[in-house]
């Protein structure tokens, strides 16, 4: 039988330590540079844009609103860029081109659809919460900046 002295022991094991320490800092590093090389694409989180939406609104329009009636507003708002084909939460995009959706055609959808609900809104109320959820898509990187016009 083979007497194993206790430095052999002391050093085999810091041998061992090192090189798990090794391979979780390989795994830790790759997985760094996978996201700066391709960053997760942005979720949208209907809770986070509802308190988000909620901290950014002007009060005097939020004032006007109940809770349910601005998580219906947003919901809405979703469902409009759904029935357009622009939501990919969590997918990398796959659109051939920009796609441009207008404030007035969003808010028309959002005042037919809350009609449909038995919901009645007025405009002074919608574009404020529409806009400040476009201001919170902007903010996670969901969508790029407003679209100038062509110069001449």
């Amino acid at each position: 039988m083979i007497a194993v002295s206790g430095p052999i022991i002391l050093v085999s094991g810091f041998f061992a330590f090192g090189i798990a320490c090794g391979v979780a800092a390989w795994f830790v590093l790759r997985e760094a540079s996978r996201q700066i090389v391709a960053p997760e694409p942005p979720m949208y989180r209907m809770d986070d844009a509802y308190e988000w939406v909620v901290r950014h609104l002007d009060e005097l329009v939020a004032s006007t609103l109940l809770p349910d009636d601005l998580r219906r507003i947003l919901r809405y708002q979703v469902e409009f860029f759904q029935r357009q084909g622009v939501t990919q939460n969590g997918d990398r995009p796959r659109l051939p081109a920009d796609v441009v959706i207008g404030m007035s055609e969003t808010v028309d959808y959002i005042m037919a659809r809350s009609a449909d609900d038995g919901e009645t809104y007025l405009p002074e109320q919608i574009y404020p919460v529409v806009e400040t959820q476009l201001a919170y898509l902007r903010a996670i990187g969901a969508i790029g900046p407003p679209r100038k016009p062509p110069s001449r």
